[in-house]
C-alpha cells in the first residue's frame, strides 16, 4: 500500500509543470503587468518549457508543449501554430543544450536561454509577418524578451527547489 501511495504522490507532483503550462495557456493568464508598469511583461510558458525540457524531459513532453501552444493560439487569437512552433523551438534548443552540457549551473542555463529566446522570437516574428495581418510591436517584443530573460534565474531557483522536493529517494 505504501508503494502505491508513493507512486501516486510522485505522479501527481511530476504532473505539476504540465498542469501549470496548460493552466497558463487555457486561462489566458498573460504575465503582462502593463496595468502596474508600462513595460513589464514576460513569457512564463517559455521559462517553464525551457527549464523542464532541459532538466527533466520526461515530465514535459513535446506533445504537451505543442498542444499547449495550439491552445494558446486559439485563446489569444493568433494564427494557428504560431505559439506551438515557438514553444517547440525553445524545447529543441533546450534538448540540444541538455545533450551537450556536462555540468549544470544557473549561468550556463541562463546564457543558453538567451539563444532559445532569440530563435523562438525569430520564429514567432517570421510566422506573424508572413502568414497573418497582425502587426508586431518591436519594443513590446524586446521588453517581453528582456524580462523573460531577467526573470529566468528566479524561476530557475523556484523550479530547482520544486524538482528537489519531488525527487523520491530510494530509501522512501
Amino acid at each position: 500500500m505504501a508503494i502505491i501511495f508513493k507512486n501516486l504522490k510522485k505522479n501527481i507532483f511530476n504532473a505539476g509543470p504540465v498542469m501549470l503550462l496548460y493552466f497558463i495557456s487555457i486561462t489566458e493568464m498573460d504575465t503582462n503587468f502593463s496595468n502596474y508598469f508600462e513595460i513589464l511583461s514576460f513569457n512564463l510558458q517559455m521559462i517553464i518549457i525551457y527549464y523542464w525540457v532541459l532538466r527533466n524531459p520526461a515530465i514535459l513532453g513535446y506533445g504537451h508543449i505543442f498542444f499547449a501552444g495550439i491552445i494558446n493560439d486559439v485563446i489569444m487569437s493568433f494564427p494557428l501554430g504560431t505559439s506551438a512552433l515557438s514553444y517547440l523551438i525553445t524545447a529543441f534548443v533546450a534538448s540540444y543544450i541538455s545533450s551537450v552540457t556536462v555540468k549544470i549551473s544557473l549561468f550556463t542555463d541562463w546564457f543558453t536561454f538567451l539563444i532559445a529566446i532569440f530563435f523562438s522570437n525569430l520564429t514567432y516574428y517570421i510566422l506573424i509577418i508572413n502568414f497573418s495581418t497582425l502587426g508586431v510591436n518591436y519594443t513590446d517584443l524586446f521588453y517581453n524578451s528582456f524580462f523573460t530573460f531577467l526573470f529566468y534565474p528566479l524561476l530557475w531557483i523556484i523550479f530547482n527547489y520544486y524538482k528537489y522536493t519531488i525527487t523520491i529517494k530510494k530509501d522512501d
